[in-house]
């Protein structure tokens, strides 16, 4: 089992001293990689429903709270560490110019050393955040579904062509490209939706939950129906307390669980500082990792 160290740039973890003492001691104790989340801006008095919480409020209500820029909080911490995987968990891709995320994230990830980002997408929740951007929410699954192609065409292509809906470009550079042409898209989101896009375009799929057999069904059926290997979908959960759950999860083909360092999304911390991380090295990492 691979172990990533999620909501890992809320909290404390927001300034950069803080930020590169919590990566370096996941890097030490074995964690695979670390995971950001994102809002642009939380408007005032939404009311939209935050889909994680019975009350439909992120965290306890709060608005106020700092959530650094993903990809730059990410490349912080890359500078300091040398293997640790960079993830986002996730970027709302429909509401960011794929052209200029892409070249972000190809960039992170060269500066990094290369085959070291994770992007993790979702469509989002926050209509008025996409108001804020100026960006229509009505259409935000299939403007997913062709950003990523996009992205996917700067990325692998010397010259790059791409013609939709929402995007189009003619024989493009974008320099520089990522290690191999291509940067690992992983879907987020405990929905059917969600699991419907792993299934079709994604390298990985994460629900923000625990992995029901419903949602991994789900992707599994949309992957044959898109002429893939359901196999080649690296699966990734939050990650449970009981250390027999975790072998459970592997036999049902689960390859990451995501530890929360700060509490989010209605889920609490189970690590809170880097010497809890470093422990958690010790009791988990050591008996159940790769």
């Amino acid at each position: 089992m691979k172990f990533g160290l999620r909501y890992a740039s809320l909290g404390r973890y927001a300034s950069g001293p803080a930020a590169v003492e919590l990566a370096q001691a996941a890097e030490a104790a074995g964690f695979d990689s670390i995971w950001t989340v994102e809002h642009v801006v939380v408007p005032h008095g939404y009311q939209s429903r935050y889909p994680y919480s019975e009350t439909g409020r992120m965290g306890s209500g709060l608005e106020d709270f700092p959530i650094p820029d993903p990809l730059i909080w990410l490349a912080y911490i890359a500078s300091a560490t040398r293997t640790l995987k960079l993830g986002t968990a996730i970027l709302i891709l429909p509401q960011r110019n794929p052209v200029v995320t892409a070249k972000a994230a190809a960039t992170l990830d060269h500066l990094a050393g290369g085959r070291r980002v994770l992007l993790g997408i979702g469509v989002g929740w926050l209509a008025e955040e996409f108001a804020t951007l100026g960006v229509p929410f009505e259409d935000r699954g299939p403007r997913t579904d062709e950003y990523v192609a996009a992205m996917r065409a700067l990325w692998s292509q010397e010259r790059a062509s791409f013609a939709g809906r929402f995007v189009s470009f003619r024989e493009v550079f974008c320099r520089p490209r990522p290690a191999d042409g291509r940067i690992p898209i992983v879907v987020g989101g405990d929905t059917r939706a969600a699991a419907r896009r792993a299934g079709r375009l994604g390298d990985g799929y994460f629900p923000a939950r625990a992995a029901s057999d419903e949602l991994l069904n789900e992707m599994r059926r949309a992957a044959v129906e898109a002429g893939r290997d359901p196999a080649d979908i690296e699966i990734t959960v939050s990650a449970p307390t009981e250390p027999e759950a975790i072998e459970a999860l592997a036999r049902r083909g689960v390859k990451r669980v995501a530890v929360p360092v700060s509490s989010a999304a209605g889920l609490p911390a189970q690590v809170r500082t880097p010497d809890d991380v470093l422990r958690y090295g010790k009791t988990m990492i050591e008996r159940f990792g790769e």
